[in-house]
């Protein structure tokens, strides 16, 4: 069986920045990890000179890990039409973010599609078409994946048919793939529980199987179609291990980085502490019941 790409997302602060990013995803047993350039609420950034990549990607080598990537600040709404103010700083500050994903090395920069915020589903998806095309350059060493939701509120994203029309929109569509989270469409409605070869035939007919560039592996503390997005620890959820165990080994994704995003979890002392050495673990031993 051909290793996976599997890792969670990792911190990224402190005077080692990057490099303590990789560290900590080493010390997870970790292949691949999922990092933000800066905090995902605000557009504060260090400067790139600040973030010790050099550093990381040595100990990366060191390691055996040569394949990691970037998600974008949940704060980029490129499908608000209602306040031109705040497409605007989604289009600009997505222009920035995919510079800084370039200079630390990344080929893969993640990206929550838009919400509509209550306006026309129709003239989002356009609008997100409009700051895509606005962006993507036929020589950019970085893809967009657009993150497949969960359909909470007005989340553009939520349905196969949503991503197919983004990516049809934009000019430069090669620069565009897909992250597709297990907790986002399980609870839009998709039952990668019963029916995944049916789940996965759809997407492949709608977007095509060949854009899936990263996976979120997530269970969900809510059931099929509950349009929550609240992730649970792996084999704690709606979705459980066995489910996520065939995505994770599933053949034709092998290569293809597998990211956790689940929740801290409380220790006997009452402190939170991040799940995922026990997680990764937990997976990979799962992995020889998968025929």
């Amino acid at each position: 069986m051909q290793d996976i790409l599997l890792g969670s997302h990792c911190k990224m602060f402190g005077k080692e920045m990057f490099l303590g990013s990789v560290k900590e995803a080493v010390s997870y047993g970790a292949n691949t990890f999922m990092v933000y350039t800066g905090a995902p609420q605000n557009t504060k950034r260090k400067d790139i000179s600040e973030l010790c990549i050099e550093e990381g990607h040595e100990y990366m080598k060191e390691h055996g890990i040569d394949r990691f990537v970037i998600h974008a600040p949940y704060i980029i709404n490129l499908g608000n039409t209602v306040k031109p103010e705040i497409y605007k700083l989604a289009k600009d500050f997505l222009a920035v973010e995919l510079q800084r994903t370039i200079a630390m090395g990344s080929d893969t920069l993640i990206l929550h599609p838009g919400s509509a915020v209550g306006a026309d589903r129709g003239d989002a998806i356009k609008q997100i078409i409009e700051g895509l095309n606005g962006i993507l350059t036929p020589d950019m060493k970085c893809s967009i994946a657009l993150e497949t939701m969960a359909g909470k509120g007005s989340e553009i994203g939520c349905t196969f048919e949503e991503i197919a029309a983004i990516i049809d929109g934009v000019e430069c569509r090669d620069k565009l793939t897909v992250c597709f989270d297990t907790c986002h469409v399980f609870d839009a409605g998709y039952d990668i529980v019963n029916d995944l070869d049916g789940v996965l035939e759809r997407f492949d007919k709608t977007v095509g199987k060949e854009k899936i560039s990263v996976f979120h592996i997530n269970d969900s503390k809510n059931g099929l179609s509950s349009h929550k997005d609240r992730h649970a620890n792996i084999g704690e959820g709606m979705i459980g291990l066995d489910a996520l165990a065939k995505i994770v080994f599933h053949p034709d994704f092998a290569g293809i980085p597998k990211i956790l995003e689940t929740p801290y979890i409380t220790d006997e002392n009452g402190d939170d502490k991040p799940p995922y050495k026990e997680e990764i673990a937990l997976i990979r031993s799962s992995g020889e019941a998968i025929v």
